[in-house]
């Protein structure tokens, strides 16, 4: 009749003893309060009521940074927020140099956000992201690697500005189109008015030039329009015909 509770003792013993651990797993052993070190992947025997093992993935972790009220260098108030991916490389150290590795790292991320961007003016917040990337992982990084995490990456996912803010910089955006229009329209002109320039030069060495383009602009107007239109007609257009004719009626002068 005894036997029966010494068999679940047993069974129970040795489930407590037994440890499987994944590929991406590593158990820290602590035997008597003494850390013994990290064992895994795999099966992992333990000594019943002697050892205690903690599990530590080392897998890489995306953890989200909340939004963060940051006021920049140039007392803008704005919202930010990032996400951090770190790994463990020392799961030892994760366990005994820190309580909670991952709210530790958390709260790092949160004051470092804080910290950095608040020493960088909004323009340079919103264009120069990558540059504030790698700050905040450098940062990061040396200050977790006495945990034995390594901090492979940080992005600023979003910037949340004042309502103010977004009307002054959508404002200053359109009057940079419109100046980037004006000047464009500016430098057309410009270049017409060197070719209509060449083009005068042009009709003003050949007066035929002038004349002809006169006729085509006519014959122009009379193709797209069915009404009756009035030219007024410039006395030069007749100069050659009036030279033909005189040079015609001397010849004839001559001839007799």
């Amino acid at each position: 009749m005894f036997l029966y509770p010494l068999i679940l003792v047993a069974i129970f013993i040795l489930a407590s003893a037994v440890r499987v651990l994944k590929e991406y797993e590593r158990g820290v052993v602590f035997r008597l309060g003494r850390l013994v070190g990290s064992k895994g992947p795999g099966l992992i025997l333990l000594i019943p009521i002697m050892d205690k093992m903690n599990k530590v993935s080392l897998r890489t972790v995306a953890m989200d940074v909340p939004p963060q009220d940051v006021i920049t260098k140039d007392n803008v108030s704005v919202k930010v927020n990032a996400v951090v991916y770190f790994r463990v490389m020392e799961p030892e150290k994760a366990i005994v140099e820190v309580e909670n590795y991952l709210y530790a790292t958390s709260q790092l991320a949160q004051t470092t956000l804080r910290s950095v961007l608040g020493q960088a003016e909004l323009d340079e917040l919103l264009a120069a992201r990558e540059k504030i990337n790698e700050e905040l992982q450098s940062i990061l990084d040396r200050l977790t690697d006495p945990w034995g995490i390594k901090v492979a990456n940080v992005e600023i996912k979003h910037v949340d500005l004042p309502q103010e803010m977004q009307r002054s910089m959508a404002g200053q955006a359109e009057a940079e189109r419109d100046r980037r229009a004006k000047v464009i329209n500016a430098l057309g002109e410009f270049q017409a008015s060197e070719k209509l320039a060449e083009a005068a030069a042009v009709i003003g060495d050949h007066p035929m030039a002038l004349q002809l383009r006169y006729l085509q602009t006519l014959s122009a107007v009379a193709a797209e329009n069915n009404s009756t239109i009035v030219f007024p007609v410039p006395i030069d257009l007749f100069e050659p015909f009036q030279k033909m004719l005189q040079s015609k009626t001397q010849q004839d002068k001559g001839g007799k």
